[in-house]
């Protein structure tokens, strides 16, 4: 026999936990004429069992239906299924802690996050200490924030030396320019790189240009190039993010990015530069799109990890002109843009794979080359000439 606080320390439970047992009728107290309440072996024996059953996972109430008739399978079922969910649940939890402590690999949660909220995304990985810079290549190339250094390491080392770092040709670009009302004035290139566009647009133009780069290297190259052509006065260069242009409202006739607005997302940037361009102005940009409707999977595959806004051409054009502006043209980017940026890196990837092939990057880029260019008839650049009319 127990008294009541007897049992407390014989089951590990408190005196008003017991009382509420009896009052669900799960044990039976029985109350002597001295007013202390005496318990039954039977009841300690109940209430270990009862415990047992709470860690499964049980309610106290289907505890009690437990004990007074034949389990209900389907209900043992039920919380099995839950716990199997809440196990995958601290799993993944659990692999999360691990990777931001450099113990995993936090790639798939940089990229569902970058997906589900982007910007803060961004402005996470800043506050981890990263730049601005840093922070965007991390989201686009490395996704994994403890190897980022490493992996970018190895992938300038790949691409350094290459003339080009994405498809394009100088005819395209002349072909899009030739869109463009002859008058234009002033230019604003996004992301100029190495600058072989912004040359195009000079030679191509009148137009003072201001091209702007986070890559302050990039930029200076462009600047010795435009001195040693006699024709730096039409350049000024501003390494800047292309998320926070430092211009005025309607300060340019024509913003150029090739192959840049995916870093900010199409969308955000059709309507953030907007108000950059004047009444009439005309923004070019070139975007990957799907060229047919029916990919195969393992495009799917490769895209929804690398550009996971792919869209159709038929997509981005409803999406530019409910964000107010006019097609004025848009085509295809040549087979010749194409080959211009991959054949060079096919060649690249081939010389350091004695030297690189145990690395991230190296991998991703020869995995890259492969896929774009056995399914190039797949998806591909699509330039698009627009004219701002609201």
């Amino acid at each position: 026999m127990y008294k009541i606080s007897e049992l407390a320390a014989a089951v590990g439970l408190s005196r008003t936990a017991l009382l509420y047992y009896e009052k669900q009728g799960l044990i039976y107290g029985q109350r002597l004429d001295n007013g202390y309440r005496i318990y039954r072996d039977s009841d300690r024996q109940r209430v270990r069992l009862i415990q047992q059953l709470l860690a499964g996972g049980l309610t106290l109430k289907e505890c009690k239906a437990c004990l007074d008739a034949k389990v209900d399978r389907q209900l043992l079922q039920n919380r099995l299924s839950k716990l199997d969910e809440e196990i995958e649940q601290k799993q993944q939890s659990r692999k999360l802690l691990a990777a931001m402590l450099g113990e995993g690999d936090l790639k798939a949660w940089h990229q569902d996050l970058d997906q589900l909220a982007p910007d803060a995304h961004m402005g996470w990985l800043m506050k981890q200490g990263f730049s601005e810079k840093e922070a965007i290549r991390l989201r686009w190339l490395s996704k994994n924030m403890n190897e980022h250094d490493l992996y970018m390491t190895d992938f300038m080392r790949v691409f350094e030396p290459l003339e080009r770092w994405g498809p394009g040709s100088e005819s395209d670009t002349q072909k899009a320019l030739s869109v463009v009302p002859k008058d234009v004035t002033h230019i604003l290139e996004v992301g100029c790189g190495k600058g072989l566009s912004t040359q195009v647009l000079a030679e191509h133009s009148k137009a003072s240009i201001t091209a702007i780069d986070n890559e302050q290297s990039a930029l200076n190259s462009l600047s010795e190039r435009f001195n040693q052509q006699g024709i730096s006065s039409r350049l000024n260069t501003v390494c800047a993010s292309m998320t926070e242009l430092p211009f005025e409202n309607e300060s340019f006739d024509l913003i150029w990015a090739e192959g840049s607005a995916y870093i900010m997302g199409v969308e955000k940037a059709l309507a953030e530069w907007k108000a950059l361009l004047k009444h009439r102005g005309h923004l070019m940009l070139s975007d990957m799109v799907w060229r047919t409707s029916l990919p195969s999977q393992v495009s799917i595959d490769f895209w929804k990890q690398e550009y996971p806004d792919i869209q159709l051409v038929e997509t981005r054009i409803k999406q530019i002109t409910q964000a107010g502006y006019r097609v004025v043209e848009h085509f295809a980017m040549s087979e010749e843009a194409w080959m211009n940026y991959y054949v060079p890196l096919a060649e690249r990837v081939n010389t350091l794979e004695t030297e690189l092939s145990s690395s991230a990057a190296w991998k991703d880029i020869k995995n890259e080359v492969d896929i774009c260019t056995r399914f190039a008839h797949e998806f591909g650049y699509h330039i698009f000439i627009l004219e701002n009319y609201q």
